[in-house]
């Protein structure tokens, strides 16, 4: 296989993006979901694209776009005031799964938290998601919090 790269999204590649975000049951049947670039998803985008506290990386495969992954960087006092990476979203093409293509996504995510001053990386996933797990804990992350969500 050719080697997968990794770069910071553009408006070019939503489509391909939320392509990857609908390929999977758990998101489409979430309220908000959507297959299309609408306004509001448009503006999300270049929302995130604006703030330098945020990135939307993507990988290429052959000049196609088969994984994404969105990293928040936080900024807190609690532990020193070390700066953490929230990542979210994280998907690869579902007919390249089980290639390690997800770790190198991660590993690509890391190494840019580190060089962001980061000291840790978290990220939330659904508890039906028990292949995913298992993912993050080969990766070294630990189940070492409960996550809580309420609509708003």
């Amino acid at each position: 296989m050719a080697p997968v790269t990794f770069r910071v999204a553009t408006v070019a590649d939503l489509p391909t993006i939320l392509a990857l975000l609908a390929d999977d049951s758990i998101a489409r049947s979430r309220t908000g979901y959507t297959a299309e670039p609408t306004p509001s998803v448009r503006a999300a985008f270049d929302e995130i694209s604006a703030d330098p506290n945020n990135e939307l990386i993507v990988g290429e495969l052959a000049g196609e776009v088969i994984a994404t992954l969105q990293i928040t960087y936080i900024h807190g006092l609690s532990r020193g005031g070390m700066r953490r990476a929230l990542v979210e979203a994280v998907r690869v093409r579902s007919d390249l799964r089980g290639q390690r293509i997800g770790e190198q996504l991660m590993e690509d995510a890391m190494a840019r938290a580190r060089a962001r001053g980061c000291g840790l990386m978290q990220l939330t996933t659904d508890k039906r998601r028990t292949d995913a797990h298992r993912f993050y804990a080969r990766l070294g992350f630990e189940a070492s919090h409960e996550g809580m969500k309420r609509a708003l």
